[in-house]
Formats: C-alpha cells, structure tokens, sequence
C-alpha cells in the first residue's frame, strides 16, 4: 500500500532523509508545555525516536526518528499525556509568543491567553502556503513579532493625570524615544514620538498615567530565503474585538487571494499594497 507522504505532512510527520523515518513536529502554544508534557514527550522520545527531541527557531518540539511503522503507537502513547502532533505545509503554524505580563515586567499584555485564543482560531487552517502568527509582550520584542505575517506586539497607550502627579521626571528619564516633557509643571506627550512601550507608567510613583492596553499589528514580515520586515497600518489598536477582526481580514485577504505556494508578503505586493490597506482598515473602522 503506498504511503500518504502529503497526509503524514498534514498531520506532523516530516520525512527524514533516512529512509521510512520521520520527524514529528508537535502541537505547542505560545512555547508553553506542562511538566506532565515534557515527561510524556521525553518518553516518546527515548521509546520511538533515538533519546533526544530537536527545539526549532519558532518554539516548537520535534522527535526525529520515528519509524512508519510505529506512527499510530506514537500518537497513541502521546495522547496520554495530552501531547498532539502539529503541522507542517500549507497551513496555519505553531503560534509563537513570549511569556509576556504574566510573568515578564515588561509585558504589556497576556501574550500566552492570547497566543491560545489565535491558535483556537486559525491553528491548522488550510491556505496557499504557510502562514505565522508572532505575539510579542512590549517593545523589547523579545520574539521579533515583525518576522511573521501576522505580528502583534503588546502595548500602552497613555493619558497624564495631572491631580496625580508629583511632578518628580521619573517618566521622562525613562522614556527612551524622547516622547515625554516636563516643563511648568505640566507633562506633555509628542505622540509622533511615543511608541507605547509603557516604561513612562511603569516608572510612574504615583500612577499618574490612565492606561489603555492594545496591540501594534505588523502584516508581511519574511525571515527565510527572502528577509523582510512586517509593517504596521494602524498604529495602536486599543479593542481586542478590532484585533481579531483585522486578523481576521489579513487572513481572508491571503486566503482569497494567494496563488499556491505564494508567501502573504508577494501576494500583498502582486494584488496591491493600498488594496490591502484598505481592507485592513474597513475591519478595524467596522462597528
């Protein structure tokens, strides 16, 4: 019976160059794995595969050496331990992120929630090619949210309460883009300037900022054969209903458009860059 190499591919099981070996891409979100997990994992591995797991550049777990013989038993015995094989082709990818404010200082936003809500979205979706979405905490963008095609970097957009303000110039000592001035007693916010890292409330002794989390969204970013950088449209989305609606549309865009194995980046170019733009801001801009 012949082997259904594009099935197999679908479902994880990426061909060796031994022959009838294959190595197994597993199913992570945001680089978050239990203890019971890696247990399960690092057993497969010794049991099925040769005692060693390969960690990839985007978060990811694969166990090289799986015999085709023993697929179905892999499966089976990883289940046990709520592991489940990833994917691989044409297809949504392993949604990346970094640990962002449930642990990091500073997160501007819950990267791993948000990580497990994409994945529950798109995880898996059939497309014309592969398509990654990259969620990072702040501006450190400890995860290079512009490498993928969807980036979302997390963010704050500020307001000064005056009546809460000592006056004291911590924020303006760490705003690293020059955005903040105090002068008369009074602080003002270049907005050209400001990139919503959040340092300025973060340093606030008093908390003389009002808050508004959001997320800076880059579309195109490329890190392989062609290397280029995702940009954003809009400059800070501050609902995370809007968020998903412009994912959603960046999606749609590359789904209805893309020709087969056409990265989102070229199909933005070929169709239009201004005919993207807009379809992005018709799904933020909808109510």
């Amino acid at each position: 019976m012949a082997v259904d190499y594009s099935t197999l591919k679908k479902g994880g099981f990426m061909r060796q160059k031994q022959k009838n070996c294959f190595s197994l891409r597993l199913r992570t979100v945001g680089g978050h794995l239990s203890a019971e997990q890696l247990a399960k994992i690092a057993e497969v591995a010794d049991k099925y595969g040769e005692g060693y797991i390969h960690l990839t550049s985007r978060q990811g777990v694969e166990i090289p050496f799986i015999r085709l013989e023993q697929i179905d038993e892999v499966k089976n015995a990883l289940e046990e331990g709520s592991v489940t094989p990833g994917v691989c082709g044409p297809r949504v990818r392993t949604i990346t992120a970094c640990q962002g404010s449930a642990v990091c200082p500073s997160g501007c936003i819950d990267t791993y929630a948000l990580a497990q809500e994409i994945d529950e979205r798109y995880f898996g979706r059939e497309l014309p090619h592969k398509f990654k979405f990259g969620i990072t905490g702040c501006q450190n963008n400890c995860l290079k949210a512009e490498e993928n095609d969807v980036g979302i970097k997390g963010g704050i957009q500020v307001r000064w309460k005056e009546d809460a303000c000592i006056q004291c110039g911590v924020c303006v000592k760490a705003c690293r883009t020059k955005a903040i001035e105090l002068k008369d007693g009074k602080i003002t916010i270049d907005p050209a300037k400001c990139n919503f890292c959040g340092r300025c409330t973060k340093a606030c002794p008093t908390d003389a900022y009002e808050e508004t989390h959001g997320y800076i969204v880059s579309f195109g970013g490329l890190f392989g054969n062609t290397i280029h950088k995702g940009v954003p449209i809009i400059p800070f989305i501050e609902d995370h209903d809007k968020l998903l609606r412009v994912c959603d549309a960046a999606i749609n865009f590359f789904a209805e458009n893309a020709k087969p194995g056409e990265r989102f980046q070229f199909t933005i170019d070929r169709v239009g860059e201004e005919v993207f733009r807009q379809k992005i801001l018709e799904a933020y801009e909808h109510e």
